[in-house]
């Protein structure tokens, strides 16, 4: 039988057969978490236009992707602290082997269940445990012995095994753990050193033996096993390097887009970076064409373009594709086709669509005409589809900026509160939505079908969102910094209230923008989300 030592560790003799464990964890009250809250807000049975109302919004919820609630690790891991306990009472086996046991079955208890009361001896296989084996995660020796990896002799007490004939030392144990926790999450499957013992290391062991930073990256991968490996389609984990939160859908929601607690966007569906509006499908084929034809595509688009008047080599390095050429040029063009700004005013901007090349292919050079057309098709959108991500970056810092410490020097610049200045982050917060948006739009676009879907419709509703974010960007980035460059440096000199008047005027001017640029996102996300189709392939 298994004597307990100090430590809550056990000595193991020849005849040892069960083991029993006593220890009582608090159930996780999960019903709630698990299944949401529900509102609990009555709808007046007579107030019909208010309930179709409240009705119509809670549809609009869904389709933003509203409809979730955020949980930490430690609510992750009560909520599988809870269902190991259960199912270590119900087996009658310790709580690292009930572990072991839920993840084989992908955390689903009563998979489990059916599976153990059907063929236990199977499911105890499985995991490296024999049918004649005494259930103990670990035990200590209880005579001397020569540990098998290191070959030095021990006294009773000073090794360890994983509950099989197999023991090491303690130095050896921390080692070989160690490495396997280094090795990532693969550690949750590790078993006993010797390569002919199937013997799982499970969690009594690990934190009987392990170093401390060893252990709480183990727990770490522990924990994420729980949502990671399980079967719920209704919790992810948000994919923002360093998160720790996890996303659980409500009840009857669709989930959609989840803006996370700390700043990331992931598609809850598959969880990628939000893609919206291509769907999860175009997106995979998108990334996937991007890496295959990445390293060409690189070297194609180099990082600098030439000038269109002078020809001299320009790198970009602002956020707006409103390009001023150096003096003694100064020409004005656009990033993006190189075009004279000029034509990219007003009503004008076209610089979004794609103008195929209408010569006839036929001949012998018919089939390398078209695979030229196919890559020029191809680089026309992933050009775009990478100068937004890198203007959605630089967007991301200068927001960074202004709230780590940026919008008060431009206050005081101004000689406003910062409490003034929320338009200026709403207004950076906007190009943020609608560069990434309008990024996924041409993986959406490039994967229609002109034959079937109404291609030119959806260059008409992504050249005005796209014309009017850039007036946005290039007023909330450029105009800003001109107009505290110009007060910094001549504000002495300008008469009183000339500093009060010009802010008012960059107020209006970028919250009315804003406004416009607002329109012309709601008036794209309904235009391609109406049932476009796309053709994958």
């Amino acid at each position: 039988m298994a004597h307990k030592g100090k430590g809550d560790d056990y000595y193991c003799d020849a005849d040892d057969d069960d083991y029993y464990s006593t220890e009582e964890d608090s159930v996780c009250q999960s019903g709630s978490e698990y299944g949401g809250s529900d509102d609990g807000g009555g709808v007046s049975d007579d107030d019909d236009d208010h309930q179709q109302a409240m009705e119509t919004n809670d549809d609009e919820d869904k389709e933003r992707g509203e409809g979730y609630d955020f949980e930490t690790e430690d609510d992750v891991r009560r909520c599988q602290d809870e269902v190991t306990a259960r199912m270590s009472e119900l087996l009658s086996v310790p709580r690292g082997f009930a572990a072991a046991f839920l993840r084989h079955c992908r955390w689903d208890a009563e998979q489990l269940q059916n599976e153990w009361f059907s063929d236990e001896r199977r499911v105890r296989g499985v995991v490296g445990l024999a049918a004649d084996r005494g259930d103990v995660p670990t035990a200590l020796n209880d005579r001397p012995l020569d540990c098998g990896i290191c070959f030095d002799r021990y006294a009773p007490g000073e090794m360890r095994s994983a509950g099989c004939p197999h023991y090491y030392c303690h130095e050896c144990w921390r080692g070989y753990i160690g490495a396997a926790v280094r090795d990532g999450p693969r550690c949750l499957l590790l078993r006993c050193p010797d390569p002919r013992c199937p013997a799982p290391v499970v969690r009594e062991l690990v934190d009987a033996a392990a170093a401390d930073g060893d252990r709480a990256r183990y727990a770490v991968f522990f924990v994420r096993s729980y949502v990671e490996e399980g079967t719920s389609k209704y919790v992810r984990w948000c994919p923002g390097p360093g998160c720790t939160l996890a996303v659980r859908s409500r009840p009857g929601s669709r989930p959609y887009e989840v803006p996370c607690a700390c700043g990331h966007v992931f598609c809850f569906r598959c969880g990628e970076d939000a893609h919206r509006p291509a769907s999860c499908d175009t997106a995979r084929a998108w990334v996937a064409k991007c890496r295959s034809d990445g390293e060409n595509t690189s070297w194609v688009l180099a990082n600098t373009k030439h000038c269109p008047r002078c020809r001299r080599a320009i790198e970009k390095n602002q956020g707006c594709n409103h390009m001023t050429c150096g003096a003694p040029c100064g020409h004005q063009f656009c990033w993006l086709c190189l075009g004279s700004w000029k034509n990219h005013a007003g009503d004008s901007y076209r610089c979004n669509r794609y103008a195929a090349d209408r010569s006839e292919f036929s001949g012998e050079k018919a089939q390398r005409r078209q695979g030229q057309a196919s890559l020029e098709r191809f680089l026309h959108y992933y050009e775009r589809w990478t100068a937004h991500a890198a203007s959605l970056a630089k967007a991301r810092q200068d927001l960074d900026g202004l709230r780590g410490g940026g919008l008060d020097l431009f206050a005081g610049a101004m000689g406003v509160p910062p409490t003034e200045l929320d338009f200026l982050a709403e207004a950076y917060a906007q190009v943020i939505e609608v560069r990434r948006v309008l990024r996924w739009t041409y993986a959406h676009v490039y994967h229609l079908d002109p034959a079937r879907d109404n291609v030119e419709f959806c260059e008409y509703l992504q050249g005005e969102a796209e014309g009017s974010l850039e007036r946005l960007h290039h007023c909330a980035e450029q105009e800003r910094n001109e107009l505290s460059e110009d007060l910094g440096v001549y504000g002495a000199a300008y008469p009183a209230g000339y500093a009060a008047g010009k802010f008012a005027e960059f107020r209006e001017k970028l919250s009315n923008l804003n406004l416009v640029t607002r329109n012309h996102f709601s008036k794209l996300v309904e235009g391609f989300e109406s049932g476009m189709a796309e053709v994958v392939s």
